[in-house]
């Protein structure tokens, strides 16, 4: 029978990110997932790399900026590893920020106003009758993230359990020993449950995890560099992709797991998109699909080791999983290997919940 020094719970990038770092040092690793690998959350994503939002929680600021600036050698070491191309981008972004934002956090002050004149930077977009500003930040395809992480975790020697749910981790004198599925179980003495939305169903710890549905869209731009930069505004966002295309968000719902997407929500994004960028009315719509966002009460990840020795949780990302993944990965690994990590997650800890 197979023994793993590591499972890890869910095949989005947030699950393959630390599988890969778990096997840069040293340990066996198998990745189970309900579904298809790099599917859920991962693939229905924008890709925004924006670290100093309005969103941003204060608590979770360090780590977003640390993972910013982990990302060029991040997506570097994946594209290396997995021969696939990751579409990162760093042109920045031009912000449209809600009056009462304007002075608000660090990324939205006067000092971060448009290096040019709009009209310069995006003679695109429609005359503005409001301030902008320019962020400067990266953005990235998820789902070219994703299928590179999973192609290099491959390479690297992670095994992978596809189509197949977890339903609890095994317990034996008190501590991890592997983990039940519908069909068969596995066996490791520490478990990593980063199974995003469906995370609080898993026994025996009930993470307050709950789907946040986003419903978004994509356009085939009809002039390949239409926009240069991710545009954001309080109405929606556009991330341009280096190859034409045009990602339209993104709705916040709690829906529970209805992954449908709505004709009127998906018109409504449409019409905000040209009411932006009025040459997009001439644009095709390639897709459109819905997402679920692992939420949390305090809108934080939860990231630490549990109550049980051996089980550990990496979820609760909300809209910041692609762009947490880096240093999800290094901390948690740092953890698991018994290590004190470079970064205090004591406002993550799972501990938090312990009487909810």
């Amino acid at each position: 029978m197979k023994n793993w020094d590591v499972i890890v719970i869910g095949g989005g990038i947030i699950g393959f990110s630390l599988a890969i770092e778990l096997r840069k040092k040293g340990s066996s690793v198998l990745v189970v997932e309900r579904g298809e690998p790099g599917r859920e959350a991962s693939y229905a994503a924008g890709g925004m790399l924006a670290d100093c939002t309005i969103e941003t929680p204060s608590a979770l600021q360090p780590l977003a900026t640390a993972s910013a600036r982990m990302y060029p050698e991040f997506v570097h070491e994946l594209q290396v590893e997995s021969a696939l191309p990751v579409d990162l981008r760093d042109q920045g972004a031009i912000v449209f920020p809600p009056p009462e934002h304007v002075y608000e956090r660090p990324g939205f002050t006067l000092a971060k106003l448009l290096p040019a004149p709009l009209a310069e930077l995006e003679p695109a977009l429609a005359e503005p009758n409001r301030p902008a500003f320019y962020v400067k930040e990266r953005s990235v395809d998820p789902r070219g993230l994703t299928a590179a992480a999973l192609a290099a975790a491959k390479r690297r020697g992670v095994d992978i359990s596809s189509g197949d749910a977890v339903t609890a981790v095994n317990l034996s004198d008190g501590r991890v020993s592997g983990v039940t599925t519908k069909r068969t179980s596995f066996h490791a003495p520490k478990v990593v449950n980063c199974a995003g939305a469906w995370a609080g169903q898993i026994a025996p710890h009930a993470f307050p995890t709950r789907p946040v549905k986003g419903q978004m869209l994509c356009l085939i731009s009809p002039a390949r560099e239409l926009l240069k930069h991710v545009i954001r505004s309080p109405e929606i966002y556009l991330i341009p992709r280096s190859d034409g295309r045009i990602l339209v968000g993104t709705t916040v719902e709690e829906a529970g797991f209805d992954k449908r997407t709505d004709v009127t929500t998906i018109q409504r994004l449409h019409r905000a998109a040209i009411a932006l960028v009025p040459e997009l009315r001439n644009a095709k719509i390639l897709e459109d699909w819905a997402g679920l966002r692992p939420g949390t009460p305090d809108s934080l990840p939860i990231l630490g080791a549990t109550a049980t020795p051996g089980y550990y949780v990496a979820t609760g990302h909300f809209r910041d999983g692609i762009l947490l993944a880096p240093i999800t990965a290094h901390v948690m690994a740092q953890l698991i290997e018994g290590k004190s990590p470079d970064h205090d997650l004591a406002n993550f800890s799972p501990a938090r919940f312990q009487n909810e």
